[in-house]
């Protein structure tokens, strides 16, 4: 049944359908447009309603974080799913087997004892072989070996064992954070060494059907990048505050926020809303010193500058504007993909009608 707005309780996660659709739209298109797949991360979303949006539009498949988000992105019903994170020990690996028996199972790993700990689940589960990406580290330094012979010989290792089906490589760009002069620049390198390593491969005889990659603030950039087959952007869904900073979409892109209520204001200059760290992210704005959780849309001159566990604080000096005790708020966080993961269900919104209330399923799914 459809509800008035001002009928959703506080705090809030509430989604513009309008900008969501858009959102999921435009990047749909521009897959197509460029013939890459589009196998997007549900890290974002956590929700099996969006997941089969995805996958309708277009998706060749999902991209997980964790074994636990496999196991409920299962119910999108996808035809692939991508765990973009090694998965290291016997209670997931079983779990994961059980997963690859429904539906096709690929796996991001950089180390050979991981590739060798999959290859045992695979070879004892009858019936079942997981395809593997090579990660390589492009510069974040997070996970990933380096280009070149080291890649090759985890690519090798690979190929090698039984149960593994070798796929292709993936890295994470996510040291661009910017697309100013020099992230475009960064891009461009990544491109160039990119390229290298496909060369690296038809040198040694080695197929790279797959060369995953991408990341939210270069996502309407990956077709510049040579060899580039495959995207896994995440938070292009909703956006956020710090993709904006990173000039990976516009203000106007931004489709959730957390509908919050004033409920102090005893402090002059300042007040209270009901939203603090078990709401929002922690996460500051990218590429700033600055120490702010979220943007106030109704006062984008307002510092929501400090966080409790219940409790926001916002400093109004350069507001522009008071604020009454009651008084509802729309607060745009910094990082969405945490955010989400701090709410039980989301309110998707029309103008002033809740068309749609989902769960977000995969919420606190960590293992």
């Amino acid at each position: 049944m459809k509800m008035h707005v001002s009928e959703i309780d506080t705090p809030a996660l509430v989604v513009d359908l309008d900008i969501f659709e858009r959102n999921l739209s435009r990047v749909a298109d521009y897959a197509r447009e460029h013939a890459l797949r589009l196998r997007p991360h549900a890290k974002t979303h956590k929700s099996v309603w969006i997941g089969k949006r995805q996958l309708e539009l277009g998706a060749a498949g999902l991209t997980v974080a964790k074994v636990s988000e496999a196991e409920v992105m299962l119910g999108a019903e996808p035809r692939e799913l991508l765990l973009a994170f090694p998965i290291i020990g016997p209670a997931k690996l079983s779990r994961l087997m059980e997963v690859a028996r429904r539906t096709r199972v690929t796996v991001a790993l950089d180390s050979v004892e991981a590739a060798r700990q999959l290859s045992e689940a695979a070879s004892g589960a009858d019936g079942v072989e997981i395809g593997v990406l090579a990660e390589a580290d492009v510069g974040l330094g997070r996970v990933g070996v380096a280009p070149g012979e080291p890649l090759l010989e985890l690519a090798r290792a690979i190929d090698s064992l039984p149960g593994l089906r070798f796929e292709g490589i993936t890295f994470y760009p996510g040291h661009i954070k910017s697309l100013d002069e020099a992230g475009l620049r960064a891009l461009s390198d990544l491109s160039a060494l990119v390229q290298r390593t496909l060369d690296d491969f038809r040198r040694a005889g080695i197929e790279t059907k797959i060369v995953s990659g991408g990341s939210t603030p270069a996502l309407f950039h990956s077709h510049e990048i040579a060899g580039l087959n495959e995207i896994r952007p995440g938070t292009y869904v909703f956006n956020d505050i710090n993709t904006v900073r990173s000039g990976g979409c516009a203000m106007e892109d931004c489709a959730a926020c957390i509908l919050a209520t004033v409920v102090s204001t005893a402090r002059p200059g300042h007040m209270i809303i009901d939203g603090g760290s078990k709401t929002f992210s922690s996460d500051r704005p990218s590429n700033s010193g600055d120490v702010t959780f979220g943007r106030l849309v109704e006062a984008p001159g307002a510092r929501f500058h400090k966080m409790n566990e219940e409790h926001g604080f916002v400093d109004l000096t350069e507001a522009g504007r008071e604020f009454r005790i009651g008084e509802r708020v729309h607060v745009i966080p910094n990082h969405v993909c945490v955010a989400v993961n701090l709410h039980e269900k989301v309110y998707g919104v029309r103008g002033e009608t809740v068309e749609h209330v989902w769960s977000v399923e995969a919420r606190g799914k960590l293992q």
